[in-house]
């Protein structure tokens, strides 16, 4: 049990008739529901409630609510902020059985899921259909959760975020309503933006039950290529030139020189352990080729070496998947160690200042955290490799990220581009909203008023 609440046998009794063996009360299974991949402690909620239908999720969310018992929403627990952790215990909601694929309208690029079906799930669902849904944040995390923390990934210089692909959700409030905002229509000017206010609400306002996506057609033609640098400060230029100059690559990733070694090492890769770039593009074979000729030349002048070309699909694949498992390679260069995951934003122009400036201070604090990034919208993580029980080390992390936060944010920048703020980065959203702040907690007194939706996240107590 939670030292905040207790589960009343009122109320559990209520949810095991509701869903008979669907709720459990296990210890490992609470534990499991309660700490997401994060550096961040994890806390169990006091039951799980797996959920199989948007009218079940209600029934639920009426129950809690009668009895003012908090509420934590969770989809695949990939999270990076401590989203999931049930602060002041209370019931999950596990949404991970509701992954049914209720329609593709092909003709209008645009399919509805429900929030338990993951990304991974939805493509091989589109395989055959020429279609395929672009955000790609590296785990295969459910698409309710994406919405709810309105991720991003390595496509989204190109493809937009999760605020750009939602075209309307189904959203379960905390008085247990079932409301269905936006539409298949690709605009409107009818009342309120309720789908952008849900979208990145990470379960703080309600919970999202059904999730209504744009697709986008597979390019006719992909090519992806890795280019090493003499320096880290010509790779973020190159970064920056091609943005600028409106070239539409898909994807440009950066990797630095310590993450390039952990990838090369855990992937079985042979590139230069150098400030790396990974590019994808996509379109017709002429504009890719277009695309990846003026990229060249980009690099060339900043001191790139010579490109590494994956056309087929394998290599591909398997140039992708060697980035998407970057954190793992990275704590493999120290296998005791925590990861403590971490990002910022910031304008494109103002990229290679932040980024230069952060690893200086890197070296300066005697850190070891490997830099990656979706450079292309000006975005990059760190990862701190930390021994779990030096008070110190952990002191000069924290340390380095508030600087690196604020630095973010001083630049014009945001404290975190698409890992959301969780428990984790509560400390920031004053700093980087002001007064803004004040009128989120309007929002989310008026919508919640009881204060049981994901308590403890978003916003400061």
């Amino acid at each position: 049990m939670s030292a905040e609440t207790a589960l009343t046998n009122e109320l559990l009794e209520a949810l095991r008739s509701l869903l008979g063996d669907r709720v459990s009360t296990s210890l490992a299974v609470r534990e499991q529901h309660g700490k997401d991949v994060s550096y961040h402690e994890g806390s169990p909620p006091d039951a799980v409630a797996f959920a199989e239908s948007t009218e079940e999720v209600a029934q639920i969310v009426r129950l809690c609510a009668e009895h003012k018992t908090p509420i934590v929403p969770f989809g695949t627990g990939t999270s990076l902020e401590g989203h999931i952790a049930a602060l002041k215990g209370g019931i999950c909601i596990d949404l991970s059985r509701m992954n049914e694929i209720l329609e593709i309208n092909a003709e209008d690029l645009d399919c509805r899921v429900q929030a338990g079906v993951t990304r991974k799930q939805l493509n091989e669902y589109l395989r055959d259909t020429g279609l395929f849904f672009p955000i790609d944040p590296g785990a295969d995390a459910s698409l309710g959760g994406m919405a709810s923390t309105r991720a991003s990934g390595t496509n989204a210089v190109r493809y937009g975020t999760m605020r750009e692909n939602v075209l309307g959700l189904t959203v379960v409030t905390a008085d247990g309503r079932i409301i269905r905002t936006g539409g298949r229509a690709r605009k409107s000017a009818a009342g309120y933006d309720l789908t952008r206010l849900f979208v990145g609400s990470e379960g703080t306002l309600g919970i999202i039950t059904e999730v209504q996506l744009r697709l986008h057609g597979v390019p006719e033609a992909i090519s992806a290529a890795v280019c090493a640098f003499d320096s880290l400060e010509g790779a973020v230029n190159t970064v920056i030139l091609t943005i600028q100059s409106g070239i539409p690559v898909a994807r440009i990733e950066l990797l630095d020189e310590v993450q390039m070694a952990a990838c090369n090492a855990y992937s079985k890769l042979d590139y230069p352990a150098l400030p790396t770039l990974f590019f994808e593009f996509h379109g017709t074979p002429a504009g890719v080729k277009e695309q990846a000729e003026r990229v060249a030349e980009l690099a060339t002048e900043f001191g790139g070496r010579d490109f590494q070309w994956a056309t087929q699909q394998e290599d591909r694949s398997k140039l992708w998947q060697a980035r998407h498992d970057a954190y793992w390679a990275a704590k493999a260069l120290r296998p005791a160690s925590g990861g403590w995951a971490t990002d910022v934003c910031v304008p494109i122009s103002r990229l290679a200042e932040c980024i230069l400036e952060t690893k200086r201070d890197i070296e300066d604090s005697g850190l070891l955290a490997p830099l990656v990034g979706h450079v292309g919208d000006g975005n990059f993580h760190l990862v701190y490799l930390i021994d779990e029980e030096d008070e110190e080390e952990y002191r000069r992390a924290s340390a380095h990220n508030d600087r690196m936060v604020m630095r973010a944010i001083s630049m014009g920048g945001t404290c975190t581009g698409e890992h959301g703020i969780g428990y984790g980065k509560i400390p920031f959203l004053q700093a980087e909203h002001g007064e803004a702040v004040a009128l989120m907690r309007q929002i989310k007194n008026a919508l919640d008023p009881e204060g049981i939706m994901n308590p403890g996240k978003v916003l400061p107590e």
